[in-house]
């Protein structure tokens, strides 16, 4: 029974990690320099007043040395809680990806 829930709390983790939408603390990536300008992003209609953008993001694939963009999509918020954009911090070495997330209000 151990293993079962293991694996479905793993399922959980890697779907909200897949999708950028992390409830914990944020995660660090680092790439090198220099990150190509965001493409203009085309919003599709919003399915119900219920869902909120959550942005795209460039994010580094070391296997191809290269920045990946991955697409903004709708989403429906946890109750209480609002989407803080994930960004790219510099650092001496490159940059620094953190995560967005869900917090709390208030």
């Amino acid at each position: 029974m151990r293993v079962r829930h293991a694996w479905i709390a793993g399922a959980i983790v890697m779907l909200l990690t897949a999708a950028g939408c992390s409830l914990g603390p944020p995660y660090a990536q680092t790439a090198p320099p220099p990150m190509p300008a965001a493409p203009a992003e085309v919003r599709s209609a919003q399915p119900a007043h219920n869902y909120v953008w959550l942005p795209g993001y460039y994010t580094w694939r070391a296997s191809d040395r290269a920045y990946v963009w991955v697409p903004g999509h709708w989403a429906v918020p946890p109750d209480g809680h609002v989407w803080v954009p994930g960004h790219w911090q510099t650092q001496a070495s490159g940059y620094t990806w953190v995560d967005g997330r869900w917090e709390r209000r208030g």
